[in-house]
């Protein structure tokens, strides 16, 4: 298996503030109380099958230095740095189009920073499998998660045929459905959520945005180009802003779908490997209480030296230099940092990213 994995780490994790800052986002943050940050947890489950000097990581201008001081396995020239944000499809485009010019039929693999995954070795397992499927044709893999709630957060695959080695056919992919066509979804048993993991040889992705992205294929190639030239940083700046911003799931994935189950050579693998996309402080309840041997039945996590409750359940609490004390609350998210207090609802956590644009809005940059 020549697996060449690609890490994106580009997201502000807003939704995770005020932990989690611009200068600081989730991805360099250790969220679930291991000692290591997110995107080092990320390459180290990835280091078995694939050494650091075949590893590439995607992040945000300003975070590489943390970045590399992080990763100090990985070959500088492997770390590259967005001029501008523009989603996954333009930073996937590009690893495609690198790697191509170097080794056309390696799997290239596409790992988002921000995943915790309990049982690694099952998910090295899968991406064996996943690994030979792609090099077996021009197949795109992505790897699914069985639903266990009607999640509106998460994007959905529709499977069809089940083929002898465990992976089934895509028929389609759908973005964030509304929660009456989730509890559908999850009626059919024939739906997986989108894990944003995808594997396929590196010619494959290549030539599906040539057909699929074609106006912004033509300047990531020409970013691919000048790669290992003095021009490469100027072509970058220059080049990278004229690409869509648009995510890889509809720019390639659904018009690839749309060409139907047994032409698109879309595939999914079933990942049973204990998955959670950290996305919102909720997630990370979610996360952390399905370790938490002393949540009991009132299923509160409290991060904090010490804690007293009263009639409290299912409440978040991350407040590290103070006692925590909760009287007759439930479902609440209560996170401390050094000049910022946040109180929500685990239900309306996800609207903490709104709130971090009308802090930008009204200026108040010190808070972001």
């Amino acid at each position: 298996m020549d697996l060449r994995p690609f890490i994106l780490a580009g997201g502000s994790g807003t939704r995770f503030w005020p932990r989690s800052r611009r200068k600081h986002p989730k991805q360099v943050l250790s969220l679930d109380s291991s000692d290591k940050t997110m995107l080092q947890q990320t390459l180290e489950r990835l280091l078995p099958v694939a050494p650091a000097s075949k590893c590439w990581v995607m992040a945000n201008e300003g975070l590489l230095p943390t970045i590399a001081a992080q990763l100090d396995q990985i070959p500088q020239a492997h770390l590259l740095a967005e001029p501008v944000a523009r989603n996954t499809a333009p930073a996937a485009g590009l690893a495609a189009f690198l790697l191509e010019r170097e080794a056309p039929y390696a799997v290239l693999g596409l790992f988002p920073a921000d995943h915790a995954i309990e049982n690694t070795g099952q998910f090295r397992q899968i991406l064996h499998q996943a690994s030979a499927l792609a090099e077996a044709g021009p197949n795109i893999i992505v790897l699914g998660i069985h639903p266990s709630r009607p999640e509106t957060g998460y994007g959905y695959i529709e499977t069809g045929e089940v083929l002898e080695s465990g992976a089934v056919r895509v028929r389609r992919f759908t973005e964030k459905p509304n929660r009456v066509r989730a509890e559908e979804f999850l009626a059919t048993g024939r739906y997986f959520w989108n894990s944003g993991m995808f594997l396929a040889m590196a010619r494959t992705l290549a030539d599906a945005f040539r057909e699929h992205l074609p106006e912004t294929s033509p300047y990531l190639e020409e970013i691919a180009a000048a790669y290992g030239t003095d021009a490469f940083a100027a072509r970058f700046a220059e080049l990278y802003p004229k690409c869509e911003d648009i995510s890889i799931d509809y720019a390639i994935l659904e018009p690839r779908s749309a060409k139907g189950e047994h032409r698109s050579n879309l595939y999914c693998i079933p990942a049973e490997f204990g998955w959670n996309d950290l996305g919102s402080w909720s997630a990370l309840y979610d996360h952390k209480l399905a370790r938490d041997a002393n949540a009991g039945e009132s299923r509160n996590v409290i991060e904090a030296p010490a804690h007293s409750l009263l009639d409290a359940a299912g409440n978040y609490a991350h407040v590290p230099q103070r006692h925590v004390a909760l009287v007759g609350v439930q479902d609440l998210v209560i996170v401390e940092t050094d000049d910022v207090l946040l109180v929500t609802t685990r239900s309306q956590c996800q609207d903490v990213g709104k709130l971090v644009k009308q802090l930008l809005l009204e200026q108040k940059h010190d808070l972001v």
